[in-house]
């Protein structure tokens, strides 16, 4: 197992200097990659080429063999598939066969919600975990936030910049709405950026209401990070990546 040496007590490392003796009264400043990569775990793996190790998988969750929940869960499943089926025949009935069938998946996602949780994530701060094994195609999460419009979401980027809140967490659905998760959100905010994901976003319309959601790309195991590729546009100031992967672009941008 690879480890990053992190630098000793020492040496002496390029910290920032602060006039009054505090940090907390000269505000919000940027530090740069490089002074990252002198105490951040992420950023000196990324600057010595170390192999990130792996996140440990979590323990699996014990199996309840109580009756009543046995029971309980075959009432549920059976109200689904019945309510599932009415769904079905009035759509065929109308001919709306291909919206119908995603509607009632987004409903299945929304009553029995995938198992996710976040844990510490080599990529990059915190990071979403499946909890338990997801097909190939199917619904993972949805994106949840405040939908705003294109204009305001600008405004709300800038005034972000300015507190301090280095993480954006803007999801744009079209050239008018924009999704904001930053103070009003779901787990969904927290899935990291990867060069070779296993899930990608799509725009899907759900009673003429468009949603976000996350499709798995691939089977994905118990244990495994959710990542997806922002795509971010190309841009002059670049954001290194720490993605790991064999595909990694080396910048998000």
């Amino acid at each position: 197992m690879s480890h990053v040496s992190l630098p000793t007590s020492d040496t002496v490392l390029a910290f920032q200097k602060h006039i009054t003796g505090s940090a907390r009264t000269e505000g919000y400043y940027k530090i740069s990659h490089a002074e990252k990569s002198a105490y951040v775990a992420q950023y000196a793996l990324r600057s010595t080429n170390v192999e990130s190790v792996p996140p440990t998988k979590a323990p699996a969750q014990p199996i309840t063999s109580s009756r009543s929940n046995r029971a309980n869960a075959r009432r549920r499943a059976k109200g689904l598939e019945e309510i599932n089926q009415v769904q079905r025949a009035v759509a065929l009935s109308k001919g709306e066969t291909a919206a119908a069938e995603l509607s009632i998946k987004f409903n299945q996602l929304q009553t029995r919600k995938k198992h996710l949780r976040f844990a510490r994530s080599p990529i990059h701060d915190w990071g979403l975990y499946a909890m338990e094994r997801i097909a190939r195609g199917e619904m993972v999460i949805e994106y949840v936030g405040e939908i705003i419009r294109a204009q305001v979401a600008d405004k709300r980027e800038k005034a972000y910049k300015r507190q301090g809140i280095g993480s954006s967490y803007l999801f744009r659905i079209d050239e008018d709405l924009v999704v904001d998760a930053t103070k009003k959100g779901n787990l969904g905010r927290l899935i990291n950026h990867s060069c070779d994901p296993n899930c990608s976003a799509k725009i899907i319309t759900i009673n003429s209401e468009k949603k976000i959601v996350f499709y798995a790309k691939q089977d994905i195991e118990l244990g495994d990070e959710i990542t997806y590729d922002y795509q971010f546009p190309i841009e002059q100031d670049k954001i290194p990546c720490l993605c790991g992967t064999a595909k990694c672009r080396g910048y998000l941008n």
